[in-house]
């Protein structure tokens, strides 16, 4: 995955998976770490932090470097969701990515410390 500015009115192209997007331009790529916010699709989410996706793994990979970091303040993650999409609590598996928060049509949800703590210490713990 990659993460690259985009310029207003610029020309988007659909990919393999049909999502409208900017031709790729190296000079304007930028590496995760120095990004202050992402805006993450997802599929459902819970009031906690936690992200269902769609199933690619593509943000887990490319984010996987923050579960090393125990202090990490930046990018915030930031869910974009609608409100139907809400569920009460999502199994998390030890590589998902928690968000700071998501907001929805109706609502912000605040993802929890204890989550991310909790998402934090089940990949410090494994072999």
């Amino acid at each position: 995955m990659v993460f690259q500015r985009v310029r207003p009115n610029e020309r988007l192209r659909p990919n393999r998976f049909r999502i409208a997007e900017p031709t790729a331009k190296p000079q304007r790529q930028r590496k995760v770490w120095a990004l202050d916010l992402i805006m993450l699709p997802l599929v459902g989410f819970d009031p906690e932090g936690g992200r269902l996706g769609m199933g690619g793994g593509f943000y887990d990979r490319s984010l996987a470097y923050l579960q090393r970091r125990h202090n990490w303040h930046k990018p915030t993650l930031l869910g974009l969701a609608h409100e139907c999409q809400k569920v009460d609590r999502l199994a998390l598996a030890s590589w998902d990515v928690v968000l700071h928060a998501t907001v929805t049509d109706q609502a912000w949800y605040r993802g929890s410390k204890a989550a991310q703590g909790a998402a934090l210490a089940e990949v410090s713990s494994q072999p």
